[in-house]
């Protein structure tokens, strides 16, 4: 028996068929790529931490924190980051993907080290709405931090490293210490 797939030529024609499906999988160049499922528990837990830390000091009036099942559309596509921070808009509740992106952040495992610095890095700071891009390391409290500066450039990623050290998000109006984020994980 044949079993036809439909043609999937757009991110809309993607995010519908992607809709409720099992496993993970972005749309990135026209192409279906198969993510990484079964994480580490650390991997897990952190992102949660992240997740968490974020939604209890953003006013939740303003801003949706998302973790992992939310898409956001890149110039390239479709890619589903660990934590996701977008504004409350207009933008339908129902919607599978945000074009508004205020935060993305990525959490390394040994399989996305490359991707996450290269081109998710360039894809996120693509975005006009993108404030921040953060990576996280899972193994030590160690983070890198895209920032937008005043003329709306991103400026090189700044790695922030150990338990005292804060990471500002200036673009949220808010800091986090890395003591938050990685509290009982590193």
């Amino acid at each position: 028996m044949n079993i036809q797939t439909p043609t999937i030529r757009t991110v809309d024609d993607f995010l519908r068929w992607n809709e409720g499906r099992e496993g993970r999988r972005e749309f990135v160049r026209g192409r279906i790529v198969e993510m990484m499922t079964g994480g580490t528990e650390q991997h897990a837990e952190l992102m949660l931490q992240v997740a968490f830390c974020l939604k209890s000091k953003l006013p939740v009036s303003d801003y949706i924190v998302t973790a992992a099942d939310y898409a956001v559309r890149t110039p390239l596509g479709i890619r589903y980051p660990d934590v996701l921070v977008k504004p409350r808009s207009g933008e339908t509740r129902r919607s599978l993907a945000t074009n508004e992106a205020v935060l993305v952040a990525e959490i390394l495992s040994p399989s996305s080290l490359a991707t996450d610095f290269g081109e998710k890095a360039q894809e996120y700071t693509a975005l006009d709405s993108l404030a921040h891009y953060l990576v996280l390391s899972q193994d030590e409290p160690r983070v890198w931090l895209w920032s937008r500066d005043e003329e709306g450039v991103f400026k090189r990623p700044e790695m922030i490293v150990g338990q005292d050290e804060t990471v500002e998000l200036a673009g949220l109006g808010i800091a986090i210490t890395l003591a938050e984020l990685y509290r009982g994980i590193a």
